[in-house]
């Protein structure tokens, strides 16, 4: 790939032009980084594909090596790994909180003892998802409990 890098005048308008045979994933998500608000997950339902703000998903799971974002009233898959998803997401508000689960606490409308040393969280939305023992002093460090 080659980068260009072009002096402009002070009148003239900056922009970035984005040439490509085909709009893959890596694109998209350089597209979103780039645009003015911030970036947007880039999520698929229904053979669409949607943008969507990350701070409306109350989690993420992995199901047979299948990432889905869980919204108010839909669900939709991504094509990252959960881990990449941790690196993308914001810090402040996203956790793991399983192997397999990344909770956005801004979402956890109470938490709940459960057994073994594990927690559950009901969230606002009225799904529960359980957070695993290993996972609970992480937890508790974000909340600040």
């Amino acid at each position: 790939m080659k980068v260009t890098i072009v002096d402009i005048g002070p009148d003239e308008e900056e922009e970035i032009i984005l040439k490509c045979r085909f709009l893959n994933d890596d694109m998209v998500k350089l597209i979103n980084r780039l645009r003015p608000g911030g970036a947007k997950l880039t999520v698929y339902r229904d053979s669409g594909m949607f943008f969507i703000e990350p701070e409306d998903v109350f989690y993420f799971e992995s199901v047979d090596q299948k990432v889905f974002a869980y919204c108010i009233s839909e669900v939709y898959q991504v094509r990252s790994k959960l881990y990449e998803l941790l690196e993308e997401l914001p810090g402040r508000i996203f956790v793991r909180v399983s192997k397999s689960v990344i909770l956005n606490l801004d979402k956890i409308r109470s938490l709940t003892p459960a057994f073994g040393g594990r927690y559950e969280a009901l969230l606002q939305n009225g799904e529960k998802v359980i957070i695993s023992r290993q996972y609970v002093s992480s937890l508790k460090e974000k909340l600040g409990i």
